[in-house]
């Protein structure tokens, strides 16, 4: 049976304004897995996220993180904050030290460490995203995603167990789009579980093990993202496009040029090894 590492159950949450963002969200994140969570605006993502780790308590229902229900008191809150750490969207919400050397370096500083446990961390965290030579920077003056790697470097110098992240991509060019999805791969590789959100239904296509989808503060579908983005009434509902890849697999495959059986890609290079299986304009076969 696989483990789960968070858990909302009935969760439901509303603003002091009145606003009503959670109405009874359940969901099960399993450990080590790349989650997608998709959504219009105002579906209750990032309400939900900071529920993960204790931000926002729920009016009703209940988090759990490894099997054991969060507890609101402080020194609770402070273990759970050190096992999840979120990526704020915008990096200048996040970002507040003079250096990014000083920036990395406040977390760690936090819990209690030596000042060389403290040093590997932050030189650990600067190298897997890329940004040791931004270490004497002010933080203010770098570009926008440079601060986005600082912002996730913060937060792996931590050594959390699930890193979540709050629309990465956001305001991204392509180049500093792919670097910063390698990155949060890289991650996932050495066993963290990553959370993210995005409005890329071709990101989430293509990155996530499993998605979950929210509308008007409740989750309205879940699964794999063959399934989820093969779901049309599903996706009308979440105000959701298909990915351009299973797109045009729907379309190769009204054309003839792939054969009944053949599965729909997750990425490019599976669509054109598909279509280098046959000459152009014939009906790929499945074996077996």
């Amino acid at each position: 049976m696989a483990e789960l590492i968070l858990e909302a159950q009935d969760v439901e949450f509303e603003y002091p304004d009145g606003t009503k963002a959670l109405k009874g969200v359940s969901l099960s994140i399993e450990k080590g897995k790349k989650i997608a969570i998709l959504g219009s605006n105002g579906a209750g993502k990032s309400t939900l996220f900071l529920h993960f780790n204790g931000i926002l308590r729920p009016k009703r229902g209940m988090v759990r993180f490894a099997g054991q229900d969060v507890r609101y008191n402080h020194s609770s809150l402070m273990e759970l904050r050190k096992k999840v750490g979120i990526v704020f969207q915008d990096p200048d919400s996040q970002l507040f030290s003079a250096s990014v050397l000083q920036e990395i370096s406040f977390g760690p500083l936090n819990l209690g460490l030596t000042e060389e446990q403290v040093l590997q961390r932050v030189q650990q965290a600067m190298a897997a995203t890329g940004i040791t030579e931004l270490q004497d920077k002010p933080t203010h003056a770098l570009s926008y995603g440079q601060k986005k790697r600082v912002s996730i470097a913060d937060i792996l110098a931590m050594e959390p167990m699930v890193i979540i992240c709050d629309e990465p991509t956001a305001w991204l060019d392509p180049k500093h789009t792919i670097q910063v999805m390698e990155l949060l791969n890289g991650i996932s590789r050495q066993g963290t579980t990553v959370i993210l959100s995005t409005h890329d239904v071709d990101i989430a296509y293509s990155w996530a093990d499993y998605i979950f989808v929210m509308s008007d503060g409740r989750v309205v579908g879940e699964g794999i993202p063959e399934r989820v983005f093969q779901d049309e009434g599903l996706l009308r509902q979440a105000d959701l496009a298909q990915p351009w890849l299973v797109e045009i697999y729907h379309e190769f495959k009204q054309q003839g040029w792939l054969a009944k059986g053949v599965p729909v890609p997750r990425t490019k290079g599976e669509l054109l090894e598909l279509l280098k299986r046959d000459t152009p304009g014939q009906a790929l076969v499945v074996s077996g």
